[in-house]
């Protein structure tokens, strides 16, 4: 399915200290100034989880196609410590289907034609950047695509809505379009960021 899997082996060799790699695909385009806030959603549910993936042989990394100096300066923002690798002037991205572009011959998202999800309502924008999650494993010189999920594929990974699904009111998205609530981790009034209810918390 993927032609330039050069491009995935470098990926891949850039974390030889371990055989396998995730790699998640954060919606973060060159012209923008910020990255998107349902992938920086993702990223606060795992940062705090990174830590034990070494002790199972198994590194991580975030991709995005925006320059390396607005990569570092929204992680800086944002306060997170885990690699974040820009694909900024390759074709990383189109190859893993993490970036539209109808003019291109692979227009497809979650192994599904484009112009299908689009006339289904399951994408939003004919060109433009969408999320994902890659799996790959290394044995000698040969790497592997194991596995690729995309949309509500990652939902998994959300221990914010796992923790919202156990309670009454659940994630409440039923009138609203999906992450209309949703605020990067430093836009939230003072009151939402005390989960606690306390004062002085």
């Amino acid at each position: 399915m993927f032609s330039k899997v050069r491009r995935v082996r470098l990926a891949c060799m850039t974390y030889y200290d371990h055989r396998q790699l995730i790699i998640y695909h954060f919606m973060f385009d060159p012209d923008w100034d910020e990255g998107c806030k349902g992938c920086s959603f993702f990223d606060d549910n795992f940062v705090g989880s990174l830590v034990h993936l070494g002790a199972r042989d198994t590194s991580f990394a975030v991709i995005s196609r925006a320059p390396l100096s607005k990569i570092e300066a929204f992680k800086r923002r944002m306060g997170w410590g885990f690699p974040w690798l820009s694909s900024f002037g390759n074709d990383f991205n189109y190859d893993f289907r993490v970036t539209l572009d109808p003019e291109r011959t692979d227009y497809e998202y979650n192994y599904t034609h484009a112009e299908a999800l689009l006339k289904a309502g399951k994408i939003w924008f004919p060109k433009g950047e969408l999320p994902g999650l890659s799996v790959f494993l290394r044995e000698g010189d040969k790497v592997f695509h194991t596995y690729s999920s995309y949309q509500r594929g990652t939902d998994l990974f959300l221990n914010t809505y796992n923790f919202l699904d156990l309670t009454p009111l659940g994630r409440q998205e039923e009138n609203e379009k999906m992450f209309d609530w949703l605020r990067h981790h430093d836009r939230y009034s003072h009151d939402s960021q005390n989960p606690t209810g306390a004062p002085g918390h």
